[in-house]
Parts: C-alpha cells; sequence; structure tokens
C-alpha cells in the first residue's frame, strides 16, 4: 500500500472515529435544574443561562463545538433538550427515563435518515451528518402553557 493510500485512510479512521465521539451528559429529560451544574462540569464547557417570560435555557458550549441546551420550567423541571454541533450527545443521558421508549420507538421505524419520534409522552427530532447533528427531544405534557415547540431549538 502507498504512503498516500495509507495516509487517506488514517485520515478516514480518525475522521470516523471523531464522528463517534459521544458527549457525556448527565441531566435528563424531566429531571430538576440542579443537574444542569453536573452537565456543566461534565462537559467542561461555557454554560450561560437565557431567561425568558415562560422557561429558561442553559446553554453549554463544549470545547469541541457541540452545545447543549437545556429547558427548565418555572417549576423547575427539565421539559426539553436540544443539541446542535460535530458531535452527537449521550442520548442515554439526555433522553433518561424516556430513552428505551425512544428506542424502541426508533426500532420500529423501517425507513433511514432524520428521526422523528412523535409519541403522546414524547417528541424527539434528531439529525444531521458527520459533524453537523441536531436534535431536540421534549415533553408534550411538560411543556410550560403558552410556549411553542418551534421554541425549542
Amino acid at each position: 500500500m502507498s504512503t498516500f493510500k495509507r495516509n487517506r485512510l488514517l485520515s478516514a479512521v480518525v475522521a470516523l472515529a471523531t464522528a463517534s465521539v459521544v458527549l457525556p451528559v448527565s441531566a435528563s429529560l424531566g429531571g430538576d435544574e440542579s443537574s444542569v451544574a453536573a452537565d456543566h462540569a461534565a462537559l467542561a464547557g461555557a454554560m450561560k443561562v437565557s431567561r425568558a417570560q415562560r422557561y429558561a435555557v442553559h446553554e453549554i458550549a463544549a470545547p469541541s463545538g457541540t452545545v447543549v441546551r437545556e429547558f427548565v420550567s418555572p417549576a423547575g423541571k427539565v421539559f426539553a433538550v436540544s443539541w446542535s454541533g460535530p458531535t452527537m450527545p449521550d442520548l442515554r443521558q439526555v433522553l433518561g427515563p424516556y430513552f428505551d421508549t425512544y428506542v424502541a420507538a426508533v426500532q420500529q421505524r423501517k425507513a433511514r435518515g432524520p428521526v422523528n419520534v412523535v409519541l403522546p409522552g414524547l417528541v424527539v427530532h434528531s439529525g444531521g451528518r458527520m459533524r453537523a447533528f441536531s436534535g431536540k427531544a421534549y415533553l408534550p405534557d411538560a411543556v410550560p402553557a403558552g410556549v411553542q415547540s418551534e421554541e425549542i431549538r
């Protein structure tokens, strides 16, 4: 194998390995606001909090470029999570007790491509391509009154 081919193969392997890195996130959908601090520590990223009239958004920007946003209701519960960036967050952690429901719904799909799970108690939209992932998950029954799903991004 030539040096050129070996270098291209090595580059492809490194790119694939980088794309498959999963960021640790410890707060989960339906969890308490206090769990956001654990995410901040785990992601070792910069955090900023924005407050709207009906919710707060805790945004954590990881050094990798991935941004995780946790939407917290006035009652202190995480009612939605969104993500965007070059790596996917660990959905088992992000979805918490809803992860198994999500997996079961995805396994019933016959199509490839973006994931759109819409269940009575859980909505998850996820998609993207290598180094450009995005998605959101929310609990329809926990979304504060007057908040539209389009605001979760």
